[in-house]
């Protein structure tokens, strides 16, 4: 792999591995919601239920935070990473560094 793109190696896993712990801390706020209103009052299980979607929805955006970063470690390994899914110009770099998900240049994107 070229040394160019060592750093964007790097920089993907270490949000795959950021997005791990986040799932591991949410975990707990996703689990069910007891229904006992004799332990619970209703509004605090409404804020439980409320804090439970909440948590879920977080979950979703780490799971399709994840399918893209794994999509661009895909593209990074098979050399198609840092070209515009649309006229195949290099992205520059400091869009790159700032999110390495994207797949269009400025250009492109811009239309």
């Amino acid at each position: 792999m070229e040394a160019k793109f060592v750093k964007y190696k790097k920089l993907i896993e270490s949000q795959l591995e950021n997005l791990d712990l986040e799932d591991a801390l949410g975990r707990d706020s996703q689990k069910t919601v007891e229904l006992d209103q004799q332990s619970v009052g209703r509004l605090s299980r409404i804020d439980a239920l409320q804090s439970q979607a909440m948590a879920q929805a977080q979950q979703r955006r780490r799971n399709n935070l994840k399918a893209l970063l794994q999509a661009t470690m895909s593209r990074l390994n098979n050399k198609e990473f840092g070209y515009c899914e649309d006229c195949g110009d290099e992205i520059e770099d400091a869009r790159l560094l700032a999110n390495p998900v994207v797949t269009k240049c400025m250009t492109c994107l811009r239309g």
